[in-house]
């Protein structure tokens, strides 16, 4: 196998077949949290941070350890980046050190200015404009509770609420890579941009999805396998919650819009989640709610997805499944 630079910056840089590669991948780490080693020595990973997180840093720091790695855990105000230093300098510096690096952070342009001076794999642990890693575990969710991987084909996934945001666009391209059926519902100014969209079609339409872009969450639910939802409003937009707020109230995710899915539909929040907000209690907190499964699953799909590109980089087909 000849070695192959790849990294993960957007949904679509997975082909259908790779995607469930990775996919089943994850599961195997979810039955042996040590299933792989790739990073034993250990060798380093630089897991950088713009942006607060929980599940990221959580997932990403112990799933590196598990994989046998060291990972260097650098916050915005304790790197040079968070002074100004060019992307494109930090990443020559840790190329040198780090095995590979991961990286939540603003715009889409900085993850990829990283893999462009990088010689080591780059993650987008979650931009302005796709949250990938998310939807990995997602994904694997719906595969552990649908009967495997194989099984993701022409499922229908409902995402309704913000569907302008970064949780939309990789429902768009990673549902699409995956061959399923894939809505978003959200007001009129809070739709997902043209050539995401048209993207989405392309590669649906190359492995037997759809794709529905709509204003009305009740077309976009109704006979859905999944049904997602995320925050109304982004981190450091807090304090106008009333205001922003405002457009969602009836894409809110409750029993009656539920009620519209299949009997045994799964709901799913990337976290965090406001109850009484974009859903109630009543359904983050009942029986048809996955959101702790899909939580643990960022550290299986995460630990896969490291896997994975290690092995493309190596050449290493035995880090491959």
């Amino acid at each position: 196998m000849t070695p192959e630079l790849r990294h993960m910056l957007r949904d679509d840089d997975l082909s259908h077949e790779e995607q469930k590669q990775v996919l089943e991948l994850a599961i195997k780490f979810h039955h042996d949290r040590f299933y792989k080693q790739p990073f034993a020595g250990p060798q380093a990973v630089a897991v950088l941070f713009d942006k607060p997180s929980t599940r990221t840093r959580s997932s990403f720091s112990i799933g590196v350890a598990e994989l046998g790695g060291y990972p260097l855990v650098i916050d915005k105000s304790g790197s040079q980046l968070g002074r100004g230093e060019p992307v494109a300098d930090t990443a020559r510096v840790l190329d040198r050190m780090a095995y590979g690096v991961v990286w939540r952070t603003f715009g889409q342009d900085r993850v990829e200015e990283m893999a462009k001076y990088s010689t080591h794999p780059v993650i987008n642990a979650l931009t302005d404009d796709f949250h990938p890693c998310q939807i990995l575990a997602d994904f694997q969710t719906i595969a552990e509770h649908r009967g495997g991987v194989e099984n993701l084909k022409n499922q229908t996934i409902a995402y309704v609420g913000d569907a302008a945001n970064n949780m939309s666009n990789s429902y768009l391209l990673g549902g699409a890579v995956a061959g399923m059926n894939v809505r978003v519902a959200g007001p009129q100014g809070y739709l997902p941009r043209p050539d995401i969209v048209a993207d989405a079609e392309r590669i649906a339409a190359e492995n037997g999805g759809s794709i529905l872009v709509t204003t009305d969450a009740k077309e976009a639910v109704k006979d859905a396998d999944c049904v997602f939802t995320d925050t109304w409003v982004s981190m450091g937009e807090e304090a106008e919650y009333a205001i922003r707020s405002k457009p969602f109230w009836n894409y809110q995710v409750n029993a009656e819009l539920m009620a519209l899915a299949k009997p045994d539909a799964l709901f799913q929040h990337c976290l965090p989640a406001y109850r009484g907000k974009e859903v109630t209690a009543e359904v983050i907190d009942g029986p048809q709610s996955v959101v702790w499964d899909e939580a643990e699953n960022r550290l299986h799909a995460q630990k896969a997805l490291m896997t994975w590109l290690a092995g493309k980089a190596r050449g290493d087909e035995s880090l491959l499944a």
